[in-house]
């Protein structure tokens, strides 16, 4: 299977490295985004049907009606001189920066009805990947962040780019998974990305970061908001190719984010729960409305078309694990890393065998013991 490029270079010596047209594209487009009566749903618009150059250099033809000032930003040069200093913030905050008609605009993203103009990013964005976002509830259980976990484990393990919101619950799982499965994964802020909200996972996001990105639409300095989280529910959407959710409320960001994907014609997955269960309402009623269920990993690989693996990763040694698991004691996964000598993505692939045979059982903060304690 193909490999996604990676870049090695800094976010700041990739701004520097643009070619002059993209980077004046760049700053246009930023400058759009200055006329608080555009807003980035019609400036991408607009950009499709009349380019961004007629855009920028003729606003009149295509603004004037929304009144004088906003005109006058794009005519004083107010706009770009404000652009210009964003550029350069981002710089100094070593964030990249990617422009809607770069080459290295994700072209999933772009294709959606209303792409973000630009997207700042910290770490790397891998040209041609293959991406799914994992999605759910805040306030998730040990068992649903256990399956969100797993299966973001299980896809980074075949390549595939986790894309989540770095929010609580099913989303700090899920990028914790794809890490544990040494793979690539992409949070997507409603804050800018210098400003890691909740603050609780920084450090997650820099390791993040050191294995893809964390992305945000906002210019730097933009603290979290409210209204902010449903506009970036749709750059998730944008940049899989499918979505599966893991516990969500009726009227939950992740069911928000799952109707937005089912809009754009993306694949809907859901992993199903106990009726009567509030956190189950939103996946059932994804699988009611036609989205797929999936019971687990393999589901999800079957749809993607990829072969499940049947190399020496499945066949590792089951009882050396029993082994370290007899007693009461319970263990968490870098003791069993030490203990069994086995890689964390092997390990993880067989303790979720196990678990699912019921030989073990996993404890809150993902700690293991035998489902049979002496």
């Amino acid at each position: 299977k193909s490999v996604p490029t990676r870049d090695t270079r800094t976010p700041t010596e990739r701004v520097r490295a643009h070619n002059p047209e993209m980077e004046e594209r760049t700053l246009r487009l930023l400058a759009l985004l200055q006329v608080p009566a555009l807003g980035p749903s019609r400036i991408a618009r607009l950009v499709k049907d009349d380019g961004v150059d007629e855009l920028y250099e003729h606003p009149r033809r295509f603004i004037e009606p929304l009144g004088e000032d906003a005109v006058s930003i794009l005519e004083t040069g107010s706009g770009r001189r404000e652009a210009q200093r964003i550029l350069a913030e981002a710089g100094k905050k070593g964030q990249g920066v990617v422009a809607l008609g770069d080459a290295r605009y994700p072209a999933s993203l772009a294709a959606i009805y209303d792409p973000p103009p630009v997207l700042f990013f910290r770490g790397t964005l891998s040209e041609g990947a293959r991406r799914v976002a994992i999605v759910g509830s805040r306030g998730a259980t040990p068992s649903g962040r256990s399956i969100a976990r797993d299966l973001a484990c299980g896809l980074a393990r075949h390549g595939i780019e986790v894309v989540s919101g770095l929010a609580r619950g099913i989303d700090g799982s899920a990028h914790e998974g794809a890490l544990l499965g040494q793979g690539a994964t992409l949070a997507v802020l409603g804050s800018s990305a210098d400003i890691i909200y909740p603050g609780e996972h920084r450090g997650l996001a820099g390791r993040i970061e050191a294995k893809g990105a964390v992305i945000s639409e906002l210019p730097p300095g933009t603290p979290p908001a409210k209204a902010h989280f449903p506009k970036r529910n749709r750059i998730i959407v944008g940049l899989s190719e499918a979505v599966i959710v893991v516990e969500a409320g009726a009227r939950s960001g992740a069911s928000i984010t799952a109707r937005l994907a089912l809009d754009e014609g993306r694949d809907v997955l859901a992993v199903p729960g106990r009726p009567g269960d509030p956190l189950a309402f939103g996946p059932n009623q994804i699988i009611r409305d036609g989205g797929l269920l999936i019971r687990g990993l393999q589901d999800v690989l079957d749809h993607l078309g990829l072969d499940s693996e049947t190399d020496a990763d499945d066949s590792a040694p089951t009882d050396v694990i029993l082994e370290k698991l007899t007693g009461s004691a319970a263990r968490s996964i870098d003791q069993l890393t030490v203990d069994t000598g086995l890689a964390t993505p092997v390990l993880m692939a067989r303790l979720s065998a196990l678990e699912l045979e019921g030989r073990i059982e996993r404890l809150p903060g993902t700690l293991f013991r035998s489902a049979s304690p002496a």
